[in-house]
């Protein structure tokens, strides 16, 4: 048989695919059919540029989704999550479509026949891939959640909506980078940021979501960068603070920890969190007076506060410990320690009582206490203790 002939063959039976697909759309039965052999005939490389196997695919999906959504109107039993991607493959099918009808012709003349029918109808619907994508992520499908969301505003720069001037969703674009943040994906999480930056509702999650994956990467500058945009807007918030802190901490860079500290004091006088921070902070300072200030304020309001208890002990142990390095005489500069010890000792022993589980950080100090201060009994016990 000649090349010409099987040509003709294909095209002949090929036209009698796509006119028993269109007489299956038009009776309104048998539509999955219609849309299993138009995809058959696509998955050949030789049609896929065919507009007319996109244009009756295009139908087939058209009249399922027209289909389900009036079961769903009479409250008909549907798979739900079957219907959105159904909506979800027939607005990219009439992307493909438009594509294809806006690519020029052999003189080089653009005529554009389908754009503006699909546009109308796909507009009615378009909501639903929004709805789609919050469907999904409810159900934890964060993969199909992205996909949705992603295609919903991809619509506003699709050739095919040109005529709608859709305004961007930030509302949308936020949902985009969380699916993208519980994927652990950083593409799919910056992908929309700059837009979901505009949802006010959900900016705090945003800027906490976009630190954590610019740490991911590794990107140190825009990762403290995030956290003090944070920190600026949300004040009180204890993520961007207590990661700022951190993060500074981590540096020895105390100065400008202090600063964060009292800056969120100047929002909330009276924070807990904020007022061990700053305690934790002069102690590494070495500002051991003022250390002990902020936390005798702490207990002053809540005896409880075990931190406290811990970096004030703690606070007047290194006063002890630093007079070791003056010249002042043996005899004032011994009188001057055992001071420091019977004030480091009764916050220690609380900080015991409090916290009986971290005796990595008690029981060393009760240790020297004990033992500068002669207190046989209770050092023999603290000694056991160290021992096992």
């Amino acid at each position: 048989m000649s090349i010409a002939l099987l040509c003709c063959s294909s095209i002949c039976a090929q036209k009698k695919e796509i006119a028993q697909a269109k007489t299956y759309i038009k009776s309104g039965k048998n539509l999955d059919k219609a849309d299993q052999m138009m995809q058959k005939l696509l998955a050949d490389t030789a049609n896929q540029q065919n507009m007319k196997i996109h244009a009756t695919l295009a139908e087939a999906l058209r009249a399922q989704y027209e289909q389900s959504n009036e079961k769903m109107y009479l409250r008909q039993k549907v798979d739900t999550a079957a219907v959105f991607r159904l909506a979800l493959r027939m607005f990219r099918e009439h992307q493909a479509l438009d594509s294809l009808d806006a690519q020029p012709d052999e003189k080089g003349r653009v005529k554009i026949r389908y754009r503006s029918k699909n546009a109308a109808y796909l507009n009615k619907y378009r909501r639903n891939l929004f709805n789609g994508g919050a469907w999904f992520i409810r159900k934890q499908d964060f993969e199909q959640g992205y996909t949705f969301m992603n295609d919903y505003l991809a619509c506003g720069q699709q050739p095919l909506f040109s005529a709608y001037h859709y305004a961007p969703d930030s509302v949308a674009a936020y949902w985009a980078l969380f699916c993208g943040y519980k994927l652990a994906c950083p593409a799919k999480t910056l992908r929309h940021a700059e837009l979901a930056k505009r949802d006010s509702v959900h900016l705090e999650n945003t800027l906490q979501y976009l630190s954590e994956t610019y740490l991911q990467q590794k990107d140190t500058a825009k990762y403290v960068s995030t956290l003090h945009e944070g920190f600026l807007r949300y004040k009180t918030s204890p993520y961007f603070f207590t990661h700022l802190i951190d993060f500074y901490g981590s540096l020895r860079c105390y100065n400008s920890a202090l600063d964060i500290a009292d800056q969120a004091l100047d929002a909330s006088p009276d924070d807990e969190l904020f007022l061990i921070a700053k305690s934790n902070i002069l102690l590494n300072m070495g500002h051991y007076d003022d250390c002990i200030g902020v936390c005798d304020s702490i207990i002053a309001h809540n005896n409880a506060a075990a931190d406290a208890h811990y970096n004030a002990g703690a606070a007047w142990l290194n006063k002890a410990f630093e007079m070791e390095k003056t010249t002042t005489p043996a005899k004032k500069k011994q009188k001057q320690q055992q001071e420091y010890y019977l004030k480091a000792k009764p916050y220690m022993e609380t900080y015991r009582a409090l916290r009986p589980e971290n005796k990595d950080k008690w029981a060393t100090a009760l240790y020297n206490i004990y033992l500068n201060l002669n207190l046989g009994q209770q050092f023999e016990e603290i000694d056991r203790l160290l021992r096992n």
